[in-house]
C-alpha cells in the first residue's frame, strides 16, 4: 500500500529527511502503531514501521516535497478501510507471521530444546543404518564417506540458507513459501506438492520397514515366513503414529525429542565401540588389530565411477528431513532463537553422526560382503551396524541396536506425518490446494490435512500383495528427486532474497540471523544439487553391472517430469506466463513476526554488544553451537 502513495520513499536513497518531516513521521508512527492497529494488520504496522526506521536513519539527508509527501502518507493511512480491502483476503487473517483460517491456528509448542534434537536427530533412520550398507557395497568404504561429506557439505550451506530465512519469516510452509515469494508462484507450488507427496509416500515406506525391522527377531533366518505376519506390525506402527498425531506439534516434539536422544546415543556409542573393534580389541573379534586393511583390500573404491555417483542416491535418502527444522519454524515458541541454534547443531550432525560412523564401518565391515547387497528398506539382518557387531562376535548388540533402528524408522515414520500435512495445510491456505486442508482445530492440528496423511499409511499395505512391491517401487520413485529440488529451491530463494533485501537499504545486520556462508554458500550448495542431479541420471541412464532399461530409468528420475507437470499446470491454469517474480514489487517486512522494527534493531545491537565484550573462547561457543 505504501508504494502507491506518490513519492513514498521506499529506498533510503529518496528518503527526506529535515527535521520536521522526521518529526511528523514520527508522530504518524507512534499512532499508527497504538495496539489496536497492531491487531488490526500487523502487515500494514510492519510496512509503516520499516517507513519510520528508514526516516530515523537518513535524517542528515534531504528530500523535496516533504509537506506535499507526508501530506499524502497522512491521508493514505487514515484509508485503512480501504488498503484492508484491496489487499487482505476476506477469509484470512495474520497473526504476526501467520495465516490463519477461520478455525483456528497452528500452536506455538516447540521448545528450542525440540528444535535442537530435530535438527541433530530428526531424519537419522533406515538411510543411514540400513541403506548406507548398499552403498558401501557398491561404491565401496572411500566412495561412501566422499559422497555423504558432498552431500553433508551441501546440507551444511542449504539449512544455513533456511535458518536465515526462517529466522526472519518464520512461516507456515516455510521454504514452499519462500519459492512462492522470491522466486516464481508456480515454482513454489509446484515444490510444496512435490514435497508434500515425498513425504505421503515415504510414511508407508517406513511403516513397512518398521514392520520388517521386527523380523530380525520373528524371522532370524530370513526364511521370508515371521511368526507374527509383517501387516500385524504395520498396524501397530500405524497406530501409534496416529496417536502422537492426536497429541499435536507438542506430541510430535516431545516424541522426537526422546527418539532423537535415543538415536544420537546409540550413534556415539557405535562410534566407540567402533574404534575398539578396529584396534582388535573386542576378545571375540578373531581378525585381531583391523586398522585400514579393508581399504586396500577389496578396495577404497568399487565399480568405479559409476560406484561412486550411485551412492549420491543413498546419502541423499539419508539426509532427507534435514530441512525440517525450517518448516517446523512456524510452530516454535521463539524462532529467533531457536532456529539459528538448530542451524548450528546440522554440523555437528554430518561431522559426527554421519562422516565419523561411516568412516568407522568402512574400516570394520568389508564391502565385498554379500550380506551388504540385501541391505535396503527394513531389512536389519543386513544393516552394516548389525553386521559389524556380528563380525566382531558380539551376541547382545545386535539385537540392541536392531530396537534402535526399529525406533529410529518410526521416528521418521512421525516426521513424514508432520512435514506432509504441515505442507498441505500451509499449500491450501495460500489457495493453493482445496480449502478444507487449511483447517485448524482450536488445538492447533491440522486435523483434515492429518486424515489425508495417515490415509496414506494405509498403502503399506500393498507390499503384502504378490504383485504389491512392484507398485510399491513405483510409488516410491515419485520421491527419488524430491530432496534435491528442495535443497535446491532453498538455495535460489536465498539468493533472491538477499538481493531485494539489499534494493530495500537492508544490511546483514539487519537480520536476526545471518548465513554463516553468505549467498556465495547457497551459490555451492546450488551448484552441489545441480552435480548430484546429473550423477543420479548417468547412473539412473547407465546403472551399475546391467544395461540401460526404460523402467529403471524412470523409477530413478520419475520425480523429474511430476515437478515439470505441476509448475506448467499451474502457469495454464492461472494463465501466468511471466517467469519469475518481479523483486521490486516484494515487501520484505511482510511476514516478519517483530511488528516494531525500530526496537528490533535496537534488540539485534545490544545483543552484539554484549557478545562483543565476551572471552573469544564464548564466542566461538556461541559461533558453532
Amino acid at each position: 500500500m505504501l508504494r502507491k502513495v506518490k513519492g513514498f520513499p521506499y529506498h533510503p536513497q529518496n528518503v527526506f529527511c529535515c527535521s520536521y518531516p522526521v518529526l511528523c513521521a514520527h508522530l504518524v508512527f507512534r499512532y499508527h502503531t497504538r495496539r489496536e492497529w497492531i491487531e488490526f494488520d500487523p502487515v500494514f504496522s510492519s510496512s509503516l514501521s520499516s517507513f519510520y526506521l528508514l526516516c530515523y536513519r537518513e535524517q542528515s539527508k534531504f528530500c523535496k516535497g516533504s509537506s506535499e509527501f507526508l501530506s499524502e502518507i497522512k491521508m493514505a493511512f487514515d484509508d485503512k478501510e480501504k488498503y484492508t480491502a484491496e489487499v487482505a483476503p476476506p477469509s484470512l487473517t495474520t497473526d504476526g507471521d501467520i495465516e490463519v483460517g477461520q478455525t483456528g491456528q497452528l500452536k506455538r509448542q516447540l521448545k528450542g530444546r525440540h528444535m535442537q534434537m530435530i535438527a541433530i536427530g530428526g531424519s537419522i533412520g533406515a538411510g543411514l543404518f540400513v541403506g548406507s550398507g548398499s552403498a558401501l557395497h557398491s561404491g565401496g568404504p572411500a566412495s561412501l564417506v566422499i559422497d555423504f561429506i558432498i552431500i553433508g557439505i551441501m546440507l551444511l550451506l542449504t539449512v544455513n540458507a533456511l535458518g536465515e530465512l526462517a529466522a526472519l519469516y518464520p512461516v507456515e510452509g516455510s521454504f514452499y513459501n519462500y519459492s512462492v515469494r522470491f522466486i516464481d508462484p508456480g515454482w513454489g507450488f509446484a515444490m510444496g506438492w512435490n514435497y508434500a507427496i515425498n513425504w505421503l509416500i515415504v510414511l508407508p515406506f517406513e511403516l513397512t520397514a518398521a514392520g520388517i525391522t521386527i523380523g530380525f527377531w520373528t524371522d532370524p533366518d530370513n526364511s521370508g515366513n515371521p511368526s507374527v505376519n509383517v501387516g500385524v506390525w504395520i498396524t501397530i506402527f500405524l497406530v501409534m503414529v496416529t496417536v502422537i498425531n492426536l497429541f499435536g506439534v507438542k506430541g510430535y516434539g516431545e516424541v522426537e525429542f526422546v527418539l532423537g536422544l535415543i538415536k544420537v546415543v546409540a550413534v556415539i556409542g557405535f562410534i566407540i565401540l567402533g574404534i575398539i573393534i578396529d584396534c582388535g580389541g573386542v576378545p571375540t573379534d578373531s581378525r585381531g588389530y583391523i586398522g585400514a586393511k579393508y581399504w586396500s583390500n577389496p578396495g577404497a573404491f568399487r565399480n568405479g565411477f559409476k560406484g561412486f555417483c550411485s551412492v549420491f542416491v543413498t546419502a541423499s535418502f539419508a539426509f532427507g528431513g534435514t530441512e525440517l527444522v525450517g518448516l517446523a519454524a512456524a510452530e516454535a515458541d521463539n524462532p529467533r532463537k531457536s532456529i539459528p541454534k538448530a542451524t548450528k547443531q546440522v554440523f555437528w550432525r554430518i561431522s559426527l553422526f554421519y562422516v565419523i560412523s561411516l568412516f568407522l564401518l568402512g574400516l570394520i565391515v568389508p564391502s565385498n560382503n554379500d550380506i551388504l547387497s540385501k541391505a535396503s528398506g527394513g531389512h536389519t539382518s543386513y544393516s552394516p551396524f548389525v553386521l559389524s557387531f556380528r563380525l566382531a562376535g558380539i551376541k547382545v548388540l545386535p539385537s540392541i541396536f536392531n530396537a534402535v533402528i526399529t525406533l529410529s524408522v518410526i521416528s521418521v515414520a512421525n516426521s513424514c506425518t508432520f512435514a506432509s500435512t504441515r505442507t498441505i495445510q500451509a499449500l491450501c491456505t495460500k489457495g493453493m490446494g482445496p480449502s478444507w486442508g487449511a483447517k485448524v482445530d482450536k488445538s492447533g492440528r491440522p486435523y483434515i490435512a492429518i486424515v489425508v496423511a495417515l490415509a496414506f499409511g494405509f498403502l503399506a499395505y500393498i507390499n503384502l500383495a504378490p504383485q504389491g512391491s512392484i507398485i510399491f517401487t513405483w510409488l516410491l520413485s515419485l520421491s527419488g528427486l524430491s530432496n534435491f529440488f528442495t535443497w535446491g529451491s532453498i538455495c535460489f530463494a536465498h539468493i533472491r532474497f538477499r538481493k531485494v533485501w539489499a534494493m530495500n537499504g537492508r544490511t546483514k545486520d539487519d537480520l536476526p540471523f545471518a548465513a554463516m556462508f553468505g549467498t556465495i554458500g547457497s551459490w555451492i550448495g546450488l551448484l552441489l544439487v545441480c552435480l548430484c542431479l546429473v550423477a543420479q541420471f548417468y547412473v539412473a541412464l547407465f546403472p551399475i553391472g546391467g544395461k540401460p532399461e526404460a523402467q529403471a530409468f524412470f523409477e530413478a528420475y520419475l520425480a523429474a517430469p511430476i515437478v515439470i507437470f505441476f509448475f506448467i499446470g499451474y502457469k495454464l491454469y492461472y494463465k501466468q506466463w511471466s517467469i519469475g517474480v518481479n523483486l521490486d514489487q516484494i515487501n520484505v517486512d511482510e511476514g516478519r513476526r517483530e511488528i516494531d522494527l525500530v526496537a528490533f534493531r535496537e534488540e539485534l545491537d545490544e545483543e552484539r554488544r554484549v557478545k562483543a565484550a565476551w572471552p573469544w573462547w564464548k564466542r566461538q561457543w556461541d559461533f558453532w553451537m
